[in-house]
């Protein structure tokens, strides 16, 4: 099993001494992220258990039990990798304040799961959700996303979601399971994004079709995701892909439980 560059206590003390003018990420595995902007914390995806019948290929760096400082936890489907239903109850319980964002066919799901319907946000295509700290800002748009297909219905909207999280002018998406579909960056463009996360293999992005999304959206830095826990590693195949074909684009290949600030230029 693959081990975090950073985990338990120290993980959750670098974080909570993090302080930058740009966004900071730290991978957890899979599709799970830290974003962190000054501070503020919010929690992608966070599969911090070990979902029924998967086998990790890396160590969760954190348990929803260390986690006192999430503000918002986002969750993009209701699958077990996503939403990891124990991780998110112990999260909640060690931060008050935290509330879950989550697609609103998924609220029922979600409340079984042991969620208490006050701390569920739900949300859809097109809708934002306001965070405000202090004197800070933040702000999240969803924007659906194809698993394979784009399904939609009139009681649960979109079943599958990315998020756009924006802190002042950086924007990060994080395309949760998504496969490619025809105006996917139509609708990504507006926004100007910073930082892509894009899964690749499996039935979400081949490599070649992250990088076209990238290029795509005009995304300054793009990074791979998906890819390692419970699925083939294609890290070596992603670099490759970019160095000989998409020289000009910045990437950044994260280690689980690894920091990384996004450079101000």
């Amino acid at each position: 099993m693959l081990e975090p560059s950073l985990s338990g206590p120290e993980l959750v003390r670098e974080i909570e001494q993090t302080l930058t003018v740009t966004p900071t990420l730290w991978w957890l595995g899979h599709s799970g992220f830290i974003i962190r902007f000054a501070n503020i914390t919010f929690y992608v995806d966070p599969c911090l258990s070990d979902p029924p019948g998967k086998q990790r290929r890396a160590a969760a760096p954190l348990s929803g039990a260390v986690v006192r400082h999430a503000d918002m936890i986002l969750v993009t489907h209701a699958h077990a990798g996503h939403l990891d239903a124990p991780a998110l109850v112990a999260m909640l319980e060690g931060s008050p304040q935290a509330k879950v964002v989550l697609p609103r066919g998924a609220q029922e799901m979600a409340r079984a799961a042991g969620i208490p319907y006050e701390r569920i946000v739900p949300t859809d295509n097109g809708l934002r959700i306001e965070y405000f700290k202090e004197n800070l800002y933040g702000r999240i748009y969803a924007v659906p996303s194809a698993h394979p297909r784009l399904d939609w219905t009139t009681e649960g909207g979109y079943p599958y979601l990315g998020y756009l999280i924006r802190f002042g002018r950086w924007t990060v998406y994080h395309a949760g399971d998504c496969a490619p579909y025809p105006d996917l960056a139509a609708r990504l463009r507006p926004f100007n994004v910073n930082v892509a996360l894009l899964p690749v293999g499996g039935k979400t992005f081949s490599v070649s079709e992250a990088a076209q999304l990238a290029a795509d959206i005009g995304a300054a830095w793009v990074a791979p995701m998906h890819h390692q826990t419970f699925n083939e590693d294609l890290e070596a195949a992603f670099v490759t892909h970019m160095l000989g074909h998409r020289p000009a684009q910045r990437f950044h290949v994260f280690r689980c439980g690894e920091k990384w600030t996004v450079p101000e230029d």
